[in-house]
């Protein structure tokens, strides 16, 4: 069975918004520092998701416009925003395409982070080119390009029974079906965000088995929707071969934040 992109991100949103590990804090540091952020700007989080940036940016600007195509990963940041007692998020359904025409405010920074790939880049950013302030930017953050960082050896024991289910061919990537051959970095180049930094910050993330597991789940390649009647023993599966691989049952993985910021020149 064929599932649309919004069939599997619905499955993932409770995992996406419970075991996703976000994103650095000298991610936000760099941002309230270099934009001078003070509680009063507008921020656009386009492709939203359950909120990973827009929930840390609301404590940092005075008002987040989340917009995001699937209601199930709105519902979830609604959620954690109720949690954490924030208010100033106005979680919108929508996505690149119906931006034009949501009426929305000018904005200090439209921030993206690995909902950017599923886009129409070059016409994305000629539409915020209308909607971004004239001193303001283009931030895309994501894990970093597939094969910037060795990846942990558990994660081959993943990929093991992943294809055992679901295929060899869903093994590439990093969370997509198949990532851009273009980087990032080169289609803001001869945008009109063309002026073009990345930077980037690397943790250590300890995870224990039942996080390793919900992580997959979170994904659009291994979702609930993707893996169906076969989850249950897709779970038991891959369990059992994680704790034959490391009986300890403590998972560590380099994690990345790459922040690619783009402003006019």
């Amino acid at each position: 069975m064929t599932y649309t992109p919004d069939e599997l991100f619905a499955s993932t949103a409770p995992y996406y918004a419970r075991y996703r590990p976000g994103y650095d804090q000298a991610f936000y540091d760099m941002l309230a520092a270099r934009f001078a952020l003070d509680g009063t700007q507008r921020v656009l989080d386009l492709g939203t998701g359950t909120g990973v940036l827009a929930l840390p940016l609301a404590k940092l600007v005075g008002h987040v416009t989340a917009v995001d195509p699937e209601p199930g990963m709105l519902d979830e940041g609604r959620k954690l925003a109720a949690e954490q007692d924030i208010t100033n998020i106005d979680w919108r359904q929508g996505d690149s395409t119906t931006l034009p025409g949501m009426g929305l405010e000018p904005v200090l920074l439209t921030v993206m982070g690995a909902a950017f790939h599923w886009m129409d880049r070059d016409q994305t950013l000629r539409d915020l080119d209308q909607l971004v302030e004239p001193n303001g930017a283009v931030v895309l953050a994501s894990g970093g390009a597939p094969g910037d960082l060795e990846p942990a050896p558990w994660l081959q024991v993943i990929a093991d029974v992943r294809t055992r289910y679901l295929g060899p061919e869903r093994r590439a990537g990093s969370g997509t079906y198949s990532h851009p051959r273009e980087r990032h970095q080169d289609v803001v180049a001869r945008s009109p965000f063309s002026n073009v930094e990345t930077a980037r910050w690397d943790r250590t993330v300890t995870r224990t088995l039942d996080e390793v597991i919900g992580l997959q789940f979170s994904y659009s390649y291994s979702s609930p929707a993707q893996l169906g009647d076969d989850k249950d023993a897709f779970e038991r599966d891959l369990r059992q071969a994680l704790t034959e691989f490391n009986p300890d049952g403590v998972f560590d993985e380099v994690v990345r934040t790459e922040a690619i910021v783009a402003t006019r020149p």
